[in-house]
């Protein structure tokens, strides 16, 4: 997968177009304010990128949308978002394409980079309900032989059954732990967004294989 500005376009365009969605959801358990603050970290990432002309290293790419995210989306999902591509900038440091075996290493880094930061494990009714399914399903497909856009299509199966998972379990971190049971039968917004994200990486990589 290769031109690392045109598919982080795709993932602005995808984000703002779920911004009242993103919305809606967190209005039920949250601030109401998750697809607001996305949309407004992902306008500021295309003027970002726009102005510095960063060029095809995908980790300078991927470095400059997670300073960008940390600083323009509000609550939690701006550091957390923010250090996921920070994180994945480091697996990414120098290359101008990405193979199957760095797209694994950049998606485990940012889930990693978001369990550090958000002091989160899954089954907390969190993004790393869909993103750890994810991850497995990816690798899964790795060892099986699959080609990357193969193995993204799997990860974002994965990743929408994890955001329906989420809907049957109690949230325990951030504004929707408030709830308890209350929380049970909404889906978890943050897991919905890295649902969301995950479809336009595999819906651009599909479409430039």
């Amino acid at each position: 997968m290769a031109n690392i500005n045109a598919a982080i376009e795709v993932l602005a365009q995808a984000i703002i177009a779920n911004k009242e969605l993103l919305t809606d959801l967190d209005s039920a358990i949250g601030d109401s304010d998750h697809g607001i603050n996305m949309a407004r970290g992902f306008e500021a990432v295309r003027a970002k990128l726009a102005a510095a002309n960063s060029g095809d290293d995908i980790g300078a790419v991927l470095k400059l949308i997670g300073m960008t995210l940390i600083s323009t989306v509000g609550g939690a999902s701006g550091p957390l978002y923010g250090t996921a591509f920070l994180r994945a900038a480091v697996a990414a440091q120098g290359k101008t394409a990405i193979d199957t075996d760095t797209a694994a290493k950049m998606l485990e880094a940012a889930i990693g980079g978001i369990k550090d930061r958000g002091k989160a494990v899954r089954g907390e009714k969190t993004m790393l309900d869909a993103l750890e399914p994810a991850y497995a399903a990816f690798v899964q497909g790795m060892a099986e032989g699959q080609a990357l856009p193969a193995c993204l299509s799997l990860a974002t199966a994965a990743a929408a059954e994890g955001v329906e998972y989420t809907k049957t379990i109690i949230a325990t971190k951030g504004r929707a732990s408030y709830l308890g049971e209350r929380s049970i039968g909404h889906q978890d917004p943050g897991a919905t967004s890295s649902y969301i994200l995950l479809a336009a990486v595999t819906d651009y990589a599909k479409a430039n294989a």
